[in-house]
């Protein structure tokens, strides 16, 4: 452990310019901040130093965080760690041990050199006192008050850690494990210099640059072997001639996981590690191994690598292995879906990708739509298909009845081939193997144009699926003009979204009126609750309605939440409890569900309360209670009162 280097006195009026700047105080007046920030001193911690150990020291003062940034974590009584969160710049951490007179319940550790202000107690309460919004916001906020000891006993109770190597994907930036400055070369020197370089150096990797010092491309050794050795190409040919541009890249504060993703969004197996405008370093897909022991790019490679369509039929069954991974080492359930979703896709664009080799090129472009909990990108270990196909509109009307046949067989043997993948059919057939679903663009148009303008309370809700969908295959664009119209016509059908509003209220939260839990009394389910149904669907739904109202084009919940809120059409205090309510609810499903998976049974929604602790059903309780408020805010919203 570090030490810190002790405290100072700072002026207030740079105290004053952060609060301002800093949730929840930017919504204090003036003279209320000024007499905080004159109470204010700063403290200086280098990487490394334990702010905070839990149950052992005294908290005195309210910590936000001026730059740099710490790590919180659980440890348990074998030494076992649970990574809590990440908070950076803006974010604070001290705030419950303060209001509960308790010794700090969480672990709190500097990532990289931090300095953070200091408000004493006495000047914390004083503001809680003279700031009821503030005092709200540090109150119902359910990641500190319930959420961050429940998804540690999730994780205790249903699954067995068997590893804690990947902890570094979620706490450790990348900046932390850059070992070596950006190597560089000139793009007019040769690819024998290049190689020469690269082997004295032990990297497989180099920068190009141009003769002003700008980044340009990269050059990698897996370019020389191909590009130049199995080419024949002359040695002295300039690097810039075969490099890749332009770099991917990503910023240093980014973790792991983060880097993990895009490589696997990019295919690509090299980012350049930003540090403002600056070049840091280069991170690889083999550091990332090396760092998590088992990866998904494992996967992932597997996955790119098939050359027949029936050598993806064993990679979906492998996905609950790379999750059971990430739920262990702390992944919070959108990290999880992130993942599923991104494994989905590359499935799903290497089938489509084989099956035009065997059908041959569309006679136009389209558009594979992927819809539902797949559209959001929300997809747990059982989710059954939701997809449409979307193609040109044709240029002569003789051609239709040749484009609808390709896509008749196209549609059907994708869909056969995803059930054998391990993607169950949907039961609605809403697929591209329906030919109801296969329009081009103008049948398209007519379909939402009519559900909005002409809206029938039984057609919006069988239709409220499509409006989440996405772009999953094939010419993007398609899928980007139609969201544009949607989100032009949408807000102004107030009759469509009033019936669309009605929807989202005729599930109730599971909770009598004493907050007791209301499980099912009998048949196959008894004694259970459809976390889904009754929890998880509430809070999709009215994301989904606030969206389409104010025409947000994003199809994930948790995205639409942010946008809704950045663009005040709900408060912060509701989007703050929406998203820690929803992230719960899904982590216990994914946890559900793994559960069963590993006792080889079939994944389903539906929970027993009485296979939770009482921290889980407190914090179940707690989300309920957020869902009833969501339904009032809806009520308000569209003028639904009784």
């Amino acid at each position: 452990m570090k030490i810190h280097t002790g405290v100072h006195a700072v002026p207030p009026e740079i105290v004053l310019d952060f609060l301002q700047k800093s949730l929840p105080f930017n919504e204090l007046d003036t003279r209320t901040l000024q007499k905080l920030a004159q109470q204010c001193i700063i403290e200086f911690y280098p990487k490394g130093t334990l702010i905070f150990q839990q149950e052992v020291t005294e908290v005195t003062y309210f910590y936000l965080i001026q730059k740099g940034g710490v790590k919180i974590y659980l440890k348990d009584n074998e030494g076992d760690i649970t990574l809590k969160d990440f908070r950076g710049e803006g974010e604070y951490f001290g705030a419950l041990p303060l209001i509960h007179g308790t010794t700090a319940n969480l672990n709190i550790e500097t990532v990289e050199d931090t300095f953070c202000f200091l408000f004493s107690k006495k000047a914390f309460q004083e503001l809680l006192d003279a700031a009821p919004k503030v005092s709200q916001y540090f109150l119902r906020s359910m990641s500190e008050k319930l959420v961050k000891n429940a998804y540690a006993e999730l994780r205790q109770h249903k699954v067995c850690a068997k590893t804690e190597s990947s902890l570094y994907l979620f706490s450790v930036q990348l900046n932390d494990i850059i070992t070596r400055e950006a190597q560089t070369i000139s793009g007019e020197d040769s690819v024998q210099n290049a190689a020469i370089h690269m082997a004295k150096m032990h990297i497989g990797s180099l920068l190009v640059e141009s003769p002003g010092g700008e980044i340009i491309g990269i050059i990698t050794d897996s370019d020389l072997r191909k590009k130049v050795v199995a080419a024949g190409l002359d040695y002295q040919t300039p690097i810039k001639n075969i490099m890749s541009s332009p770099v991917n890249s990503i910023e240093s504060h980014a973790v792991c996981f983060d880097a993990l993703l895009k490589m696997m969004h990019t295919q690509t197996h090299h980012l350049a590690v930003k540090k403002q405008q600056d070049t840091i370093g280069v991170i690889t897909t083999h550091d990332l191994m090396v760092l998590q022991g088992h990866s998904p790019l494992y996967l992932f490679r597997e996955i790119q690598s098939q050359r027949k369509i029936e050598g993806l039929y064993k990679m979906s069954p492998k996905v609950p292995l790379v999750v059971r991974t990430l739920i262990e080492e702390g992944a919070k359930a959108n990290n999880i879906t992130r993942m599923i979703t991104i494994i989905n896709d590359k499935i799903l664009d290497k089938l489509l990708t084989l099956l035009i080799e065997e059908l041959g090129q569309p006679p136009v472009p389209f558009c594979w739509l992927l819809m539902g909990s797949e559209g959001r990108k929300e997809q747990t270990f059982w989710t059954d298909q939701d997809n449409a196909l979307v193609y040109q509109n044709p240029e002569d009307e003789k051609d239709r009845q040749t484009i609808e046949s390709y896509f008749k067989e196209f549609g059907e043997k994708a869909i056969q081939h995803l059930v054998k993948c391990g993607f169950p059919a949907c039961p609605g057939n809403i697929m591209a193997s329906n030919p109801k679903l296969r329009k081009d663009m103008a049948g398209w148009i007519r379909e939402f144009d009519h559900w909005m303008l002409s809206p029938d309370p039984e057609e919006i809700l069988n239709s409220t699926i499509f409006f989440d969908f996405r772009a999953g295959f094939g010419d993007k664009d398609l899928a980007k003009n139609l969201r544009l119209r949607l989100c032009r016509i949408a807000p102004k059908q107030d009759i469509f979204l009033r019936e669309l509003a009605k929807d989202c209220l005729t599930i109730r939260p599971p909770l009598s009126f004493f907050r007791n839990l209301i499980v099912e009394k009998n048949g196959d389910h008894k004694n259970t609750l459809n976390i889904k149904e009754s929890g998880i669907a509430p809070v999709v739904d009215f994301a989904r309605l606030m969206a389409l109202k104010h025409g947000i084009r994003e199809s994930n919940t948790l995205e639409r939440l942010q946008l809704l809120a950045d663009q005040s059409h709900i408060s912060r205090e509701l989007y703050t409890e929406s998203t820690e309510a929803y992230e719960f609810l899904m982590q216990l499903r994914l946890v559900h569900q793994l559960h069963l998976l590993e006792l080889d049974q079939t994944p389903n929604n539906y929970i027993n309360p009485g296979d939770l602790s009482d921290l889980e059903k407190s914090t179940l309780k707690e989300a309920f209670e957020v869902i009833r408020r969501i339904q009032s805010t809806i009520q308000d919203e569209f003028r639904l009162r009784d």
